[in-house]
């Protein structure tokens, strides 16, 4: 009986975990969508990159360049300035699931 009660706290503390989770995902995201897109699928011009469906691993890379100074741009700086390295993984994890037409494939040669 204990250990049933133990595994259903423990499963309700992972579901708001998840719920908390997806509105700071919300949160976080919305700022991406003013020049990439809902989603990251559409940027508002054809000079800011679709970010939706790119590797994972090269957005989290990419932002935390940003956030150094060793990437140069303005207002990447200042949208990243204040996320921490687990809200860009976040983030990248986000985008990076997002539907896209580009072509990213994997490293064993099959499309993502």
């Amino acid at each position: 009986m204990k250990r049933i009660l133990i595994v259903s706290l423990l499963a309700l503390a992972g579901a708001a975990q998840a719920k908390e989770e997806q509105k700071d995902l919300a949160a976080l995201a919305a700022p991406c969508a003013a020049c990439h897109g809902e989603n990251g699928a559409k940027p508002i011009t054809p000079d800011y990159p679709v970010i939706a469906g790119q590797y994972a691993n090269y957005l989290e890379h990419s932002l935390k360049e940003y956030k150094t100074g060793k990437r140069k741009n303005a207002v990447m700086a200042g949208q990243v300035a204040a996320l921490s390295d687990a809200d860009i993984r976040l983030l990248s994890r986000h985008f990076g699931a997002q539907q896209s037409h580009l072509h990213t494939p994997s490293v064993h040669g099959k499309a993502e």
